[in-house]
């Protein structure tokens, strides 16, 4: 009888994962189609031949390659210094005992109220002046504190127990070896969900990446799939085959820190 019960939900959730993955799976049958097969009506699930050739003309027909390695190196110093800044300005937040800290903590997350577009003007101003449009620097320094991650990481380092920091106090550990000993190793679940969904938000960063670039050398992959998409607006194979080339390291990535954010997501629940 329980499983009867649960039967409806089950269902239910079934539907959902098969009109999630839906999409998903028609831009990889549309990218191993031919250009033909992929205006045909009605439209074909499967295809009659995979079409393999068409990731390979993409690669032909733009620079991939350097997008990919753009991304992945934007994305990579951005996430390193969400890291750097985020992971001590949380242990301050949560550990220590200072005059302002709740009114700053407050005010760092009011920040986090304010859209894009207001700031966008200013921050493009300063870059300007600071001689960093069309460079590296204008997609990465930005982004190198995130208030969500501190906040995050913060709601976890208050739930650790108050025993293991006097121990380490004890014991002789400074603050910096207690955040590298102790609080790090303890947060290895959150640090990987704010891995995982900063590398996200990065590698597929465009409004602000689109503002800040003017060349093809710096350009990282989701403009250049704009640029590429307003090229070639009706050759749907090769636009799928490009879409799918960008989605699959993010589809790897999450697999591989799957059980890590389950972990920070189940723990979040927990009172302090």
């Amino acid at each position: 009888m329980g499983k009867l019960h649960n039967l409806p939900v089950h269902l239910l959730l079934v539907i959902g994962s098969i009109a999630m993955l839906l999409p998903f799976y028609w831009m990889l049958s549309t990218s191993l189609k031919t250009p033909l097969e992929a205006l045909r009506f009605p439209p074909t699930w499967i295809p009659f031949s995979l079409q393999f050739s068409n990731y390979a003309e993409v690669f032909r027909q733009i620079p991939l390659w350097r997008y990919l390695a753009n991304t992945v190196f934007i994305t990579f110093l951005t996430l390193m210094g969400i890291l750097i800044t985020g992971i001590p300005a949380a242990y301050a937040f949560a550990r220590f005992h200072f005059p302002g800290r709740e009114v700053l903590f407050m005010g760092f997350l009011a920040l986090m109220m304010i859209p894009l577009p207001v700031y966008l003007v200013p921050s493009y101003m300063i870059l300007f002046k600071l001689g960093w449009i069309d460079t590296y620097a204008a997609m990465i320094v930005p982004w190198i504190v995130n208030i969500f991650s501190i906040f995050l990481l913060r709601q976890h380092i208050k739930q650790l127990p108050q025993d293991l920091f006097d121990a380490a106090r004890i014991d002789g550990c400074s603050n910096l070896w207690t955040l590298i000993r102790i609080v790090i190793p303890l947060c290895r679940a959150p640090i990987a969900t704010i891995t995982v969904f900063n590398a996200i938000s990065s590698w597929n960063s465009f409004f602000w990446p689109l503002i800040v670039t003017n060349s093809d050398r710096i350009r990282p992959l989701q403009v250049g799939l704009a640029y590429f998409s307003r090229e070639q607006s009706t050759n749907y194979t090769l636009l799928m085959a490009a879409t799918t080339t960008a989605i699959i390291p993010l589809i790897v990535l999450f697999f591989a820190a799957q059980k890590q954010i389950i972990q920070s997501q189940a723990r979040a629940g927990l009172k302090e």
